[in-house]
């Protein structure tokens, strides 16, 4: 069988989207042939049976060039797939979809996000089926709905004993953006400076432009913290280097409103950090102890001192616990699985 993915951004030293390099490595393993049609195009290192196409937005191309290259690529490399799978981006299904269905190419659409549209709809309607984690995704619940695993790399997230792990260390990672809400955090660690609480929080991520008014109060509102060496601003890193970053924290928490999956707590869980989430998305994963009220920075506050109450042997249940579910829920592996089943 030969594919082609259509995806936002192909480069494994992205932050966000890094992660999407190796799930390109393991469809390599399980495809005759993948072409791959992407937005960006940046650092990448695929085999022989992999084709990388940009739509041009790393030369700085107008969006009609954008348009004119999506076209030319899936016309002229029509002989080179079978079915076609896009991924997040519902406006790929919106414009191939009137062709693909006139060259018999079956469309998958991954769409995890908890808002839609009237063209979300379309884009489903298009579509021959369509993908999420989330059980709150708004392509949830249709006939033409399947749930997939969330895709974490086993072989690169795992527990690494030889980094020392940090007592009191809290960690995020993630944009730096409104919808993240960083800020309930760090009024979180605010309370228990407040109490005397010995911790660290470090926090890993960039803001776009249009978030740095956001970003500058995060700022103001930590400085004092900063000054006494208890919170750090660790900008940006790669994907791909995250595992380290996971290992070297006892706590990571995650923001994000009801409904959002964010792999990145799955990330952390393989590699044995304990995770604190407001998403009841990760009812069926996280245990009800390690999720606290959204939005509320005082219920966080005292999530956070629970997990540093736990003895050593409670830390080991609770991280084995994490990584088993991960690993028996959202590897990469069972993932290439349920997509090729869909795919035949």
């Amino acid at each position: 069988m030969k594919l082609l993915i259509i995806t936002q951004k192909v480069d494994k030293q992205d932050a966000v989207l890094g992660f999407f390099h190796r799930w390109l490595l393991e469809f390599t393993k399980n495809f005759e042939k993948i072409t791959v049609i992407c937005l960006e195009r940046g650092v990448f290192d695929l085999p022989h049976n992999a084709k990388v196409l940009s739509l041009g937005k790393e030369q700085g191309k107008s969006r009609v060039k954008y348009l004119w290259n999506f076209y030319k690529y899936i016309w002229s490399e029509r002989k080179n797939y079978d079915t076609v799978f896009v991924h997040m981006n519902q406006e790929y299904v919106l414009l191939g979809a009137p062709i693909w269905k006139i060259l018999g190419k079956k469309t998958i659409l991954w769409y995890n996000h908890t808002c839609g549209s009237f063209l979300t709809r379309i884009a489903m309607f298009l579509a021959d089926l369509v993908c999420y984690t989330s059980p709150f995704a708004f392509t949830a619940g249709t006939k033409k709905s399947r749930r997939m695993p969330a895709g974490i790399d086993m072989t690169l997230f795992q527990l690494d004993e030889n980094i020392k792990r940090s007592t009191k260390s809290i960690m995020y990672i993630g944009r730096i953006a409104p919808l993240k809400k960083v800020d309930v955090l760090i009024n979180a660690v605010k309370i228990l400076d407040e109490e005397g609480a010995d911790f660290v929080l470090n926090i890993y991520g960039a803001a776009a432009s249009k978030d740095n008014d956001y970003f500058d109060r995060l700022k103001t509102i930590s400085e004092a913290l900063q000054k006494k060496g208890k919170l750090f601003f660790r900008g940006a890193i790669p994907n791909e280097q995250t595992p380290s970053i996971f290992n070297a924290h006892l706590v990571s928490v995650n923001l994000t409103p009801k409904g959002n999956y964010d792999k990145t707590v799955l990330e952390g869980m393989a590699c044995g950090t304990l995770p604190l989430v407001s998403s009841s998305a990760f009812n069926d994963i996280i245990p009800p102890e390690f999720c606290f009220k959204e939005n509320d920075s005082h219920d966080l506050a005292e999530k956070i001192k629970f997990v540093f109450s736990l003895s050593q042997s409670e830390i080991v249940e609770y991280r084995i616990y994490g990584q088993r579910a991960v690993e028996k829920n959202h590897a990469l592996s069972s993932l290439a699985n349920h997509l090729i089943s869909v795919f035949k």
